[in-house]
């Protein structure tokens, strides 16, 4: 089973669709309890990083996903990805789960308008990564961001251009996080939320 952690800042219910589409067996909820009896984790993102760390706080969420990413497999989905990292810069630093070095950060593309908003190229840096095993150098996926995460090279599994080179998914380990939304990127992002339902069976 999949848990899809509700803690008030995620935007459910076009995952829960696309899951169901897919005939994944998922669960909602914001229950520690039930997240640690579950084989893996999804956790979405919308809005800013500090009220959605805060909320996350007062959910007492916190140190049950870090400690549940060690031992299954955990999907941050856009904003839920940055909040993997280990802090932001939005709106002043705020510390993030601290699952994946790195720091997310105000995007600053050469030339072109913020927030990166619309479909964008994959460019594969890990072909190895077990979400990208149906996906080609070139695939689109569908972006809505103005902060993006800056991470070592090896947690880097596909990144895109958009004024210079965007984070787009990392794996630590069998932590991944998407800062594209896989739920609202048809056949590619299915394929990536199949292919992350697998890691659990």
């Amino acid at each position: 089973m999949i848990a899809i952690v509700d803690y008030g800042a995620g935007n459910l219910f076009s995952v829960q669709n696309a899951l169901s589409y897919l005939g994944e067996d998922f669960v909602v909820t914001g229950d520690a309890d039930t997240l640690r009896r579950a084989d893996g984790l999804i956790l979405p993102g919308v809005g800013a990083f500090p009220d959605a760390m805060r909320m996350l706080r007062e959910a007492d969420l916190v140190d049950c996903i870090r400690e549940e990413a060690i031992q299954k497999p955990l999907l941050g989905i856009c904003l839920g990805m940055q909040m993997l990292f280990s802090g932001s810069e939005e709106f002043g630093f705020t510390e993030g789960l601290d699952l994946i070095p790195g720091q997310v950060r105000l995007m600053k593309p050469a030339g072109l308008k913020v927030p990166h908003m619309g479909w964008n190229e994959l460019q594969i840096k890990k072909p190895d990564c077990p979400l990208l095993a149906d996906i080609a150098e070139g695939d689109s996926v569908y972006f809505v961001h103005s902060y993006m995460a800056v991470t070592q090279p090896q947690y880097l599994a596909a990144v895109c251009d958009y004024g210079g080179q965007v984070t787009a998914l990392v794996q630590h380990g069998h932590i991944f996080g998407a800062q594209f939304h896989p739920e609202k990127s048809g056949a590619v992002g299915l394929s990536i939320l199949r292919r992350f339902g697998e890691l659990i069976k």
